[in-house]
């Protein structure tokens, strides 16, 4: 089994570029095709948890069925952004750790510590929360009119 402490990134972009070639696609890697890939194949993981609550969406990937195919969908994301970053020739270590930091002076952890929001907003989302009474918030559930 392959892990992640094992493999590079540069190993992954590699084992993309090889699979590319071999198949000579390069034609069809244009930057607008592959960031539509990279959300048609999001989509095609968010399907997975459509519907479903937080406590259910963490427990159906205990089923090892589910889990193996969220993990393909998972793997189908990562191929297309790390084809994406070939395409760009883009250092995805050098995106992802400045976006880091971007993100560590955005959103200091001693302000956003528990909470997602911007301690101003907090209040506006909360307020968006609740159902018309004021009273609890409004649970995730499906339409009844739409297939599962």
């Amino acid at each position: 089994m392959v892990l992640d402490d094992q493999t590079t990134v540069g190993a992954l972009r590699q084992a993309v570029a090889t699979f590319v070639d071999a198949r000579e696609w390069q034609p069809f890697h244009s930057p607008k095709n592959q960031s539509m890939s990279i959300a048609i194949e999001a989509a095609e993981l968010m399907e997975h948890f459509q519907w479903l609550t937080a406590e259910e969406a963490r427990a159906a990937v205990q089923d090892p069925e589910e889990r193996a195919a969220v993990a393909d969908e998972l793997a189908d994301i990562v191929i297309y952004c790390l084809s994406l970053s070939n395409v760009l020739d883009l250092e995805v270590s050098a995106a992802v750790l400045g976006k880091l930091k971007t993100n560590e002076d955005r959103y200091p952890a001693e302000a956003f510590r528990g909470r997602f929001r911007r301690p101003e907003r907090e209040k506006v989302g909360r307020m968006r929360d609740l159902d018309a009474a004021g009273a609890a918030e409004v649970p995730a559930e499906k339409p009844k009119d739409l297939p599962t």
